[in-house]
């Protein structure tokens, strides 16, 4: 199945990058600070999407009270004190070592500041397996899309031959709108039950997709 792309894009948070309860752990003390009722894992992955001021609306911000731009900047300043206590999904690296042997380009395309991406994915040891590291410019992750679009360009591939893996529907929207093929994993931001519903492959988690390797 997979030798027949000439290129995967990967998402990080929640696909390579193993930090779903550290979100949930973070939203949970905004959420708590502002003195609203926090949520459970699995209520987050049914709320978690694109652009996340929805998410934070879905949680319960009310912003006619306190801004979005306040407690995203919040939230980011908790993510970026404790970042490298967490790492990878198990199975990361030996997926992406095998598909590296097989001679198939790799590059993240990620809603995560372009800095830290980069900082992050080396302190993981991984910068080695990308070709390119794509990450937004802006703390509030609108979209993919256009950064999508741009790293498909610089690849040059035709339809068909580029696949995209990530954990959410957004990851579906963007590989759609760039042309690339996308199957996505259920053990990241998003539940399974959200997944399945949009018609693309799911696996429960790396170590399946390792398995097709």
């Amino acid at each position: 199945m997979f030798e027949k792309y000439k290129h995967i894009i990967w998402d990080w948070n929640g696909t390579l990058f193993d930090d779903v309860n550290f979100s949930v752990e973070l939203i949970n003390g905004l959420l708590a600070k502002y003195g609203l009722e926090t949520i459970s894992r699995e209520h987050y992955s049914e709320i978690f999407q694109f652009p996340v001021k929805n998410y934070y609306a879905a949680a319960g911000f009310d912003f006619e009270k306190v801004s979005f731009e306040k407690v995203g900047k919040e939230w980011i300043a908790g993510y970026e004190k404790r970042k490298l206590e967490y790492g990878i999904y198990p199975g990361s690296a030996e997926l992406l070592e095998r598909i590296s042997r097989l001679g198939i380009g790799q590059s993240i395309l990620s809603a995560y500041s372009q800095h830290t991406l980069e900082e992050i994915v080396e302190h993981c040891g991984l910068t080695k397996y990308f070709a390119h590291l794509y990450g937004l410019n802006t703390i509030y992750a609108p979209s993919k899309v256009d950064l999508g679009k741009k790293l498909m360009n610089e690849l040059g591939h035709k339809k068909g031959e580029t696949l995209l893996i990530g954990d959410t529907e957004h990851d579906y929207d963007v590989a759609t709108e760039i042309g690339a093929d996308c199957i996505l994993i259920a053990n990241g931001h998003q539940s399974k039950s959200k997944l399945t519903k949009i018609g693309v492959p799911v696996y429960d988690e790396l170590n399946k997709i390792l398995q097709e390797f």
